[in-house]
């Protein structure tokens, strides 16, 4: 006699904790996931893994010492976080800087824009086991890094950017290196999407994942690459544009499906339009300083006379002594940029003192990862690492 079952079968939803150790979340997110089998029914994201209170060291330092904390907001492209950061001092403090000074920092955000693009593909690709993809990515990431070094003489945190200009002029033979890079990064570009844009896998494990309406992504505030690959023509170089860039003429990638696929091919276009950028800077470069003139007392002197002069040495110390140096009027400024990850701006109080009253920012990555937890929701938990390297979440920027 067969035993009948009169009453379905009942499970217990599965608590499951998705990061820090898991690899997909680089350590720095914790995400308590809900499972029915292997489909996720609810997300509650944890952050704070990385919080260094970048924002209230902002109200102790000087506006030109708060520039190396704005480098480890976002370690992928801290080239871009300088600039943010010095054009909203700049606005404060009605201060312009030359022409050349901006289009070198131009040369500067895009070829950051390209690294980071480069790095979120290629740990995309290996979340999602394309391991070659990542490796063609990643040399050339290291070339646009041996760049800034022989620029700003280090590969990480910069601090290349000063309120006023920039540390220094671009070395003699830099433009060479930099054309000698982007021909690299473009034959890297063709040899990623070979691999990929027509791989049965990728497509099984991108298209149709992960979905941003256009409509959720304006209401969720969602910006960049994100808000461009749901079909938003909206990008701040164009737009609201800064440092020139409406000298430049370049296309802003737009796609409209909002998927996993989508967003990866807006970054492959988007590194494909640095690089036009990068050489438009190279071609049109102007001359002069690249910071505003020491009478005013608001820049630091050029380092060969704080070593070599006794009056640079003074200068120097006269600027960075508390009390002295940028003391901007009482206002507030804001400048908005285009990040390699969407709007990235510093809100910036002023009390007519050498350090701010207050420092906000306006970071990409805390914006668009607010919507992480519905577009997992109905997904496989195996969807999760394809949905989460698509936002490239960067942890610094997210916990400030």
């Amino acid at each position: 006699m067969k035993h009948v079952i009169d009453q379905p079968l009942e499970t217990d939803r599965m608590v499951l904790n998705y990061g820090p150790h898991h690899p997909a979340t680089h350590g720095t997110l914790r995400i308590i996931m809900e499972l029915e089998g292997e489909t996720v029914t609810k997300v509650t994201p944890e952050i704070g893994f990385l919080h260094s209170g970048f924002e209230k060291l902002g109200e102790d330092l000087n506006f030109n010492q708060y520039i190396t904390i704005t480098d480890r907001m976002n370690y992928l492209s801290p080239l871009c976080n300088n600039v943010a950061y010095a054009l909203a001092a700049e606005k404060l403090m009605n201060l312009e800087v030359s022409k050349r000074t901006e289009y070198i920092r131009v040369l500067m955000c895009e070829l950051s824009r390209i690294a980071d693009h480069l790095l979120n593909v290629g740990m995309l690709a290996v979340d999602l086991g394309a391991m070659t993809a990542f490796l063609y990515g990643f040399r050339v990431r290291e070339d646009i890094y041996d760049l800034f070094e022989k620029a700003t003489g280090t590969r990480l945190t910069t601090s290349y950017t000063l309120v006023g200009g920039l540390m220094r002029d671009i070395p003699e033979g830099f433009e060479k290196a930099v054309l000698k890079v982007l021909d690299e990064v473009d034959k890297a570009a063709n040899d990623i999407e070979t691999l990929l844009n027509k791989n049965r896998i990728w497509h099984d494990r991108t298209k149709n994942i992960g979905i941003i309406s256009k409509e959720d992504a304006i209401s969720y505030g969602i910006s960049g690459p994100m808000a461009r690959a749901s079909g938003i023509d909206w990008d701040i170089r164009v737009n609201e544009p800064y440092s020139s860039y409406q000298d430049f003429d370049f296309d802003v990638a737009i796609a409209l499906n909002g998927d996993v696929f989508d967003r990866y091919l807006v970054r492959m276009e988007e590194i494909r339009q640095s690089i036009k950028i990068c050489r438009q800077s190279l071609d049109k470069m102007p001359t002069g300083e690249v910071i505003i003139d020491p009478n005013l007392g608001l820049s630091l002197p050029p380092k060969d006379e704080v070593y070599n002069s006794i009056e640079g040495l003074i200068y120097h110390f006269e600027i960075t002594m508390p009390h002295r140096g940028m003391t901007p009027p009482v206002g507030e400024a804001y400048v908005p940029t285009e990040s390699p990850n969407g709007e990235l701006g510093y809100y910036i109080v002023s009390d007519g003192k050498c350090t701010p009253y207050r420092v906000r920012t306006r970071p990409p990555s805390l914006i668009n990862y607010s919507i992480f937890s519905k577009l997992i929701e109905g997904h496989m938990l195996s969807d999760a690492p394809a949905i989460l390297g698509s936002l490239n979440i960067i942890a610094g920027e997210l916990d400030r």
